[in-house]
């Protein structure tokens, strides 16, 4: 299994739809970094969050979800509360080759705040918008910015393709759209 470098994420991105929209550049002026970078693509949040609240004095079961653990928002920045979190959708759409993993990680930017992106794996053939898990961990409300640099995402590229892949199970999170809430 191999790294891939931005030629590769590049190529993927314009001949075969893997990111879009893709932006083939770093953009940074004025902006928390987005954009190809070296060896990964550091993708967007959305102007739509999904922010924990507990007015409803809720338990988080992921076998039976209340949605109305969260207060919903389209807007430029939201504030995240103090040791809560946040869930969003990234601005890109992903397709990920049969012989392709992902792994994202945080942005120093917000890493350095206390900010921590938390996305499971793409695994291979996983298609959609990602559901972001975006966490406070700090005693004090944290600011996070819409259509700017949120997490990058490293490719990885297997020596064999896998024997099923995510499309073939048929996985529960396929071509997602929106802000995905825990399905059972």
């Amino acid at each position: 299994m191999s790294i891939k470098s931005d030629r590769w994420i590049r190529e993927q991105a314009l001949q075969h739809k893997m990111i879009a929209p893709f932006s083939e550049k770093q953009v940074r002026e004025g902006v928390i970094s987005y954009g190809l970078s070296s060896y990964g693509y550091d993708l967007r949040v959305s102007d739509e969050f999904k922010i924990f609240t507990n007015v409803n004095s809720t338990v988080i079961d992921p076998k039976a979800f209340d949605e109305r653990s969260f207060v919903t928002m389209k807007a430029d920045s939201v504030v995240i509360p103090p040791n809560s979190f946040a869930l969003a959708r990234s601005v890109e759409y992903f397709r990920i080759p049969r012989n392709v993993l992902t792994i994202c990680v945080g942005k120093s930017t917000y890493a350095r705040c206390g900010i921590i992106v938390n996305v499971t794996p793409f695994e291979p053939e996983w298609e959609g918008f990602v559901t972001l898990e975006i966490s406070n961990t700090t005693p004090l409300p944290a600011r996070i910015y819409a259509m700017e640099g949120l997490c990058q995402i490293l490719f990885f590229e297997s020596d064999e393709t896998c024997e099923i892949s995510y499309a073939d199970r048929k996985g529960k999170y396929q071509k997602q759209q929106g802000i995905v809430l825990p399905k059972l």
